[in-house]
């Protein structure tokens, strides 16, 4: 297991844990005094309470809860978002509401999950051609339906 320090910015949060023995991800909650609404369509930025230390080529990623998806249509707007190594500040969530309804945000409601992942480094080499292949150049949708 990799040790990431973390830092409660406010005594009344609880901090992230997994849920299960085979969780991957840990919950992220609201750090809000004052619900926070968030009509169809529209967005909003939540706090979380903490920050964190992650080590070097680490980041984590920021998830939408699979149970707010399919029952009030709540996301993640930018998922996953990314927290970066040497990031310090506050962990934020950008929720969108993607339904047809106003969805409410309580204090201390459980509102993502973040992921620890490991990093790979790319180091890009100019070259003047790439190696063919079947598909090529073919983009969005190129390889069908079925």
């Amino acid at each position: 297991m990799t040790e990431v320090l973390i830092k409660r910015l406010s005594k009344n949060i609880e901090l992230p844990k997994y849920e299960t023995n085979g969780s991957s991800g840990m919950d992220l909650s609201a750090n809000i005094e004052k619900q926070i609404k968030i009509e169809p369509g529209k967005t909003s930025i939540v706090p979380t309470g903490i920050s964190v230390s992650i080590p070097k080529n680490f980041e984590i990623q920021i998830r939408s809860r699979s149970g707010l998806a399919a029952k009030s249509q709540i996301s993640v707007l930018n998922s996953p978002g990314t927290i970066d190594a040497d990031y310090r500040g506050e962990l934020k969530v950008i929720l969108i509401n993607l339904g047809n309804k106003t969805f409410v945000i309580e204090k201390g409601a459980r509102i993502a999950q973040m992921v620890l992942c490991p990093i790979v480094k790319a180091k890009f080499k100019e070259v003047d051609n790439l190696d063919d292949t079947k598909r090529g150049a073919g983009g969005f949708g190129s390889t069908g339906l079925k």
